[in-house]
């Protein structure tokens, strides 16, 4: 279990960020367009992971849009935003937005990627989301880096994460 905070409350998720140096667990995410998204979907690219509990907040919100720009400059990396959200809220938020640099998955169907990225909060107000959280993935399929936002209202270290693929 590791721990982040909702305001200044405590919040624990289900278990520990995959470790720097392990291979990536497997996951299956749902697209927009409703179909099952793998992890070997993306084989021999680096994946940038930006975890959230929803799109319909601001800080959440901001992070698609600052890895939406970043995302633009990165050679054979992609980056997936994954949160429980419908397909059809991420869908009308990258159309309201102009987002197109980036990938929205959802774990609403499967659930399974919260539990093997230790993401899901079991505690707190928003029990059941996805805590804030990134987790980068080298092109071998090996986690180069990963970091549990100390407060979910805090921005990750987006710096941070794009470095550990340079």
């Amino acid at each position: 279990m590791a721990q982040t905070k909702l305001g200044a409350t405590a919040v624990n998720t289900i278990s520990m960020l995959p470790a720097a140096g392990t291979s990536a667990p497997d996951f299956t995410l749902v697209g927009n367009d409703l179909k099952e998204v793998k992890l070997k979907d993306f084989a021999g690219k680096n994946i940038v992971m930006n975890i959230f509990p929803s799109i319909d907040t601001g800080v959440c919100a901001m992070s698609v849009r600052e890895f939406n720009k970043r995302a633009a400059g990165l050679a054979n990396t992609v980056v997936l935003c994954i949160a429980k959200d419908l397909p059809f809220a991420f869908k009308r938020f990258c159309a309201a937005e102009g987002i197109s640099n980036v990938i929205t998955l959802s774990d609403f169907r499967h659930l399974g990627f919260s539990t093997a990225y230790g993401v899901e909060m079991v505690d707190g107000a928003m029990v059941g989301l996805l805590a804030r959280a990134i987790v980068v993935i080298d092109k071998s399929g090996s986690v180069k880096y990963t970091e549990l936002v100390p407060t979910i209202g805090q921005e990750p270290d987006y710096d941070g994460a794009l470095k550990a693929i340079q």
